[in-house]
């Protein structure tokens, strides 16, 4: 049975052999995401996994006091849910949509079932999950270590990395709520970046002019994130 190309948008079921992925076709549903859903809060049960298809997914850990800072992002090359089949259910944090698109959703006990058959789906939810614990870990380090212009070209970086454009469609005060920044330590980084002709923002719109100028910028934590997603999450490897 083929395999219809819009189900292998998403990286993580493109990389699934063709008899693994069939399994799935039946209980994949494609589903619309908009711009600050919440696809879970924190320490709430998931009863479904999302692969998104052209969306982008927050992680985000929220505080006593409503303030939130970003801890990954998620986008074709993933999907919201890793808590549901390492056995911990919940998570502390909330997955927001980032970016609005479509998904593929998957009941999570279908997910977990496949889980544990033990075999490529396995092996590759597995390598997956080091990838985003390795954002998770670099992210930290970079809002601790880096400086907002940094972490804004990091930021972009990632999340341009999962659209198939080059387009964002972001406030200045939503970029601040991710990174757990002053809004204006935004403005002024954004503009920098505005004004060296890397990006060009108007009315929430961010659109990459310059990328291999925006890479010279950045830190090396989204060299070491994009790296460790390319080794764990190459085909030869998982398969």
């Amino acid at each position: 049975m083929p395999v219809p190309c819009d189900f292998q948008q998403n990286a993580l079921l493109g990389l699934l052999p063709a008899e693994e992925l069939n399994r799935l076709l039946p209980d994949l549903e494609r589903v619309t995401l908009t711009l600050g859903q919440s696809l879970c809060e924190s320490g709430q049960h998931m009863k479904h996994v999302y692969f998104p298809l052209d969306s982008i997914i927050s992680l985000l850990c929220v505080m006593e006091n409503g303030a939130s800072t970003e801890i990954a992002v998620v986008g074709y090359e993933g999907l919201v849910g890793v808590s549901l089949f390492m056995g911990g259910e919940t998570t502390p944090s909330r997955a927001i949509v980032q970016s609005a698109g479509q998904a593929l959703r998957l009941k999570g006990q279908l997910l977990k079932n496949e889980f544990y058959r033990a075999g490529p789906m396995q092996r590759l939810l597995l390598r997956y999950t080091q990838a985003l614990l390795t954002q998770m870990a670099q992210t930290a380090v970079c809002n601790r270590h880096h400086n907002v212009d940094q972490q804004l070209c990091r930021w972009l970086l990632l999340s341009i990395d999962r659209l198939p454009g080059n387009e964002l469609i972001m406030t200045q005060e939503l970029i601040a709520n991710m990174l757990g920044v002053r809004r204006e330590g935004v403005t002024e980084s954004a503009g920098k970046l505005q004004k060296a002709g890397l990006i060009s923002y108007n009315r929430g719109h961010i659109k990459i002019i310059d990328r291999p100028g925006l890479e010279a910028r950045v830190c090396e934590c989204y060299t070491v994130v994009k790296e460790e997603y390319d080794r764990l999450l190459n085909h030869n490897i998982v398969m």
